[in-house]
């Protein structure tokens, strides 16, 4: 019986020794576990994504010397991902190395590069042409990495039919809604195909855009999860192998298929021992709402403390989004880290002003109060001989939002406080948002979130806190920029219940205007609203970053040209 460790831990891009350190750490809580392999993430060493560090030979010099550290000492044998150049070719692989004492005891060159969405790894790595499996006893393991798993045409195919009776994914897996079950419907399809067992282990943690879940699992032949991790949070759990299956006629039928990839078998060099079998326990996997909830709170962590910043300001209105957000940093961050900045002027109303005092009461967070009606006139007065003859208008609206940011930004500068933005998804599509107003900021909290799952995510907040931390009238109240006398954002946008769906459709699927309106959309609004999307590119271009929880986020996901006559 061989006992997999499965290390989901959350490394830092670029910080080699702390990353080699916490890899250590982990291999040694395996060791005490009585694992005989731990196995750790896709690109561990160096961290994920790594982008353009690849094209610094200093760096991949860096993370390749520290395989031959003579003082990186693994308790156990190891499989670990980092970029790793080949001395044969000079080429840069996206690798897992087992490391045993110093040095590596045997490489696998990810074979299947994603380069589509979020990935661009073909810029990076060359592709690899063949499988490994590692032999120990009966058992065969075999070795591939993230993108491996997910074609069934793949190296897990050319391993199986070398005998492999266990496949160990090594992974760097982003989160998006849904993901977990589009993980195990592919991984389920593999496992029953080619009658192999699945150790999944994923990346945790976030970086920049993207939030990576955890959630490792180890699946059986019949494509049951026999046991996964926690979500959103670093943990290692182990697996014994059930004992090795004839698996002859799985091999004899993939080499009578032929096309298979070479597959080199290597001696796994570890004593198996016995010891009382485990204890499995699933963890539970999130509800939707939840999933998503607890993504915002990692990436805005992680994106703070790995930026070295510790506290945050927030403009808090009122409104729903500035809520949310500053719930969601609490809860990343802690009420001590977390300073609430209401700017009160001659549109707020008194309900918005005491919803935005009950908030910051109820999580107990610090409120500072900078009332912007004299900045405003201030600069009316400066304007004045400009704009004399005129009528007021948006021109004026958009003055309030950017005094509001000078303020912010006077803040982070004088006490080092990172302000985060509370914008959402639909507000950034339609282009419904003041450059250098409130579009500004270090880390937008919202920036992938669309307004009707705001509201669902402030209703499960205070659901699972048991009370009414964000205020009811918060959530029901119409919402508004409040910068004119009665505004409703519902005046220059449709309802939110409408737009949404019209946004998910283009943005997300790729829906042309005849599809949604076929899907029943009203045809003046689908093409007014794809208008005012295809328009507002210029905005999103310079807009804050923020994590990744659709299936197609502005950035990295979405790259369209900002001069663009096509209106198809």
């Amino acid at each position: 019986m061989v006992r997999i460790a499965l290390c989901q831990i959350n490394p830092t891009v670029g910080d080699l020794v702390a990353n080699l350190k916490l890899i250590l750490e982990y291999a040694e809580k395996a060791s005490q576990m009585h694992a005989d392999l731990a196995v750790f993430p896709e690109m561990a060493i160096s961290g994920y994504p790594a982008e353009d560090l690849l094209l610094k030979p200093r760096f991949v010099k860096a993370c390749r010397k520290a395989l031959f550290d003579p003082a990186l000492q693994f308790p156990l044998p190891s499989l670990v991902g980092l970029p790793y150049k080949d001395d044969r070719d000079g080429l840069l692989y996206n690798t897992a190395a087992l490391l045993q004492d110093s040095g590596p005891e045997a490489i696998y060159r990810k074979v299947l590069l994603p380069n589509y969405a979020v990935f661009d790894e073909e810029r990076y790595f060359a592709a690899g042409g063949s499988g490994l499996v590692l032999t120990s006893g009966n058992n065969r393991l075999g070795v591939i990495i993230c993108e491996d798993v997910w074609d069934l045409a793949g190296p897990a195919r050319d391993e199986a039919a070398a005998g492999a009776d266990t496949i160990i994914c090594l992974s760097a897996s982003p989160f998006h809604r849904g993901k977990i079950t589009l993980r195990e419907e592919a991984f389920a399809k593999l496992c029953v195909r080619y009658q192999v067992n699945l150790a999944y282990c994923n990346l945790v943690g976030a970086q920049d855009e993207l939030v990576f879940d955890g959630a490792s699992l180890f699946m059986d032949n019949t494509g049951s999860i026999l046991e996964h991790g926690a979500m959103f949070e670093e943990e290692i759990f182990c697996i014994d192998l059930p004992g090795a299956k004839d698996h002859s006629q799985v091999q004899e039928d993939l080499q009578a298929e032929g096309n298979l990839r070479p597959v080199e078998i290597l001696p796994l060099e570890i004593t198996v021992k016995e010891y009382p079998p485990l204890e499995i326990i699933k963890k539970n996997i999130l509800s939707p709402e939840a999933e998503v909830y607890q993504c915002l709170v990692l990436g805005v962590r992680d994106y703070v403390h790995k930026n070295g910043f510790s506290k945050v300001a927030i403009g808090l209105s009122g409104g729903i989004d500035s809520a949310l957000s500053t719930c969601i940093a609490v809860d990343a961050l802690g009420k001590d880290n977390v300073t609430g900045v209401t700017m009160p002027g001659q549109y707020s109303s008194a309900e918005t002003r005491a919803d935005a005092e009950k908030l910051a009461d109820n999580l107990g967070i610090r409120l500072i109060t900078i009332p912007i009606g004299s900045a405003f006139e201030a600069l009316l007065a400066g304007l004045a001989p400009s704009f004399e003859g005129l009528k007021p208008g948006l021109t004026e609206e958009n003055i309030q939002a950017r005094i509001r940011a000078v303020y912010l930004m006077a803040l982070s500068n004088k006490f080092g406080w990172l302000v985060l933005n509370t914008s959402n998804k639909s507000e950034a599509a339609v282009g419904y948002g003041t450059m250098y107003g409130d579009m500004i900021g270090g880390y937008s909290v919202l920036k992938d979130v669309l307004k009707t799952t705001v509201y669902k995510l402030t209703w499960h907040f205070n659901k699972i806190h048991n009370r009414e931390i964000i205020p009811e009238s918060t959530i029901t109240r119409a919402p508004s920029a409040e910068l004119r006398p009665g505004q409703k954002d519902s005046d220059s946008l449709p309802e939110y219940d409408i737009l949404d769906p019209i946004l998910e459709g283009y943005i997300e699927k790729d829906l042309s205007i005849d599809e949604m309106i076929a899907s029943g959309f009203d045809e003046k609004i689908v093409r007014r609203i794809v208008e005012l999307v295809d328009r507002n590119e210029w905005k999103r271009r310079q807009s804050v970053t923020g994590v990744k929880v659709t299936t197609k986020a502005f950035g990295k996901d979405r790259r369209f040209p900002i001069t663009n006559h096509y209106r198809g």
